[in-house]
């Protein structure tokens, strides 16, 4: 089959500059000068006999064909990406999770080695982030987040339900009793900046929302929360199943019935690229099993 296609390093120029909004940041990414990008960009336009960019003073804008062209070679790209990587790993493959810390900590580590039991020939790469996920470039081939929205370029599902209800160290309770939802108010609540209004809604739950606490504590994340009650700083709202391990370690106790608050939970989020990938595939159906949904 012979192919009509305008020069590759056009081609890559152009994506390049579009997803960046800029020459010159395209050009630092791709290494070469701004004078480089806008020779290719303009050699891309005259092949296709139609302007990508609109040139406003020292902005560029994506003219209607340039939005429609880009998401078309993005996709093009990842593919080739994609493959490419299948071929020069060899037997090794790499999966690159990328986890919530707080999931990653204290559910994810605990059973990754179900999972390498299965699959003893891939190399798995950890990392931990809680960023909006918006990049369909982005730099992992499975990413764990709370919630289930659309996230545009990608294919998700809820894998894990979370149940909300308060936690503290053994000590803590022994020196200070939680029998009621009334007895929170002589303690200190444990906050989450991830979390914002986690005990706003467990409170309202409980038929307490108008609860004056002893005192509040805030962190930018739950990870620190937890181990601010682990260390008896504080009452924190669990996230069962995934504190279940400090419950059962006896680092933290669960005192009250309830109310057990449904929360947000985590779904499992793919690029539209690997959808069909057999290894992210097992993946997925693993963190559902795991998970129970």
């Amino acid at each position: 089959m012979n192919r009509r296609l305008p020069p590759l390093n056009a081609l890559r120029a152009f994506e390049a500059a579009a997803r960046c909004g800029s020459f010159s940041a395209a050009a630092e990414q791709l290494h070469v000068t701004h004078g480089a990008i806008s020779r290719q960009i303009k050699q891309l336009e005259e092949w296709l006999g139609l302007a990508l960019f609109d040139r406003v003073g020292k902005r560029v804008l994506l003219t209607d064909n340039g939005r429609q062209y880009l998401p078309v070679l993005q996709t093009a790209f990842d593919s080739i990406a994609t493959a490419t990587e299948r071929l020069t790993q060899g037997r090794t493959r790499q999966l690159r999770i990328n986890a919530t810390p707080t999931l990653a900590m204290h559910w994810l580590l605990p059973r990754l080695t179900r999972f390498q039991l299965r699959h003893p020939g891939v190399e798995l790469r950890l990392a931990t982030s809680d960023t909006i996920i918006h990049d369909q470039h982005a730099d992992f081939d499975i990413a764990l987040r709370r919630g289930h929205d659309h996230w545009h370029g990608f294919v998700s599902h809820l894998f894990l339900t979370e149940h909300e209800q308060p936690l503290l160290s053994p000590a803590l309770l022994a020196s200070k009793p939680l029998a009621t939802v009334a007895d929170l108010a002589q303690h200190t609540l444990l906050h989450s900046e991830t979390r914002p209004v986690s005990w706003e809604r467990w409170l309202a739950a409980a038929g307490s929302p108008a609860l004056q606490a002893a005192a509040h504590q805030h962190f930018d994340h739950y990870y620190l929360a937890l181990q601010a009650a682990v260390d008896g700083l504080g009452v924190a709202l669990s996230a069962q199943p995934v504190t279940d391990a400090l419950i059962a370690s006896g680092k933290l106790v669960a005192p009250l019935d309830g109310p057990r608050v449904k929360a947000r939970g985590y779904s499992w989020v793919l690029p539209l690229t690997l959808a069909e990938d057999p290894l992210c595939a097992d993946f997925c159906a693993w963190l559902e099993e795991e998970g129970g949904n």
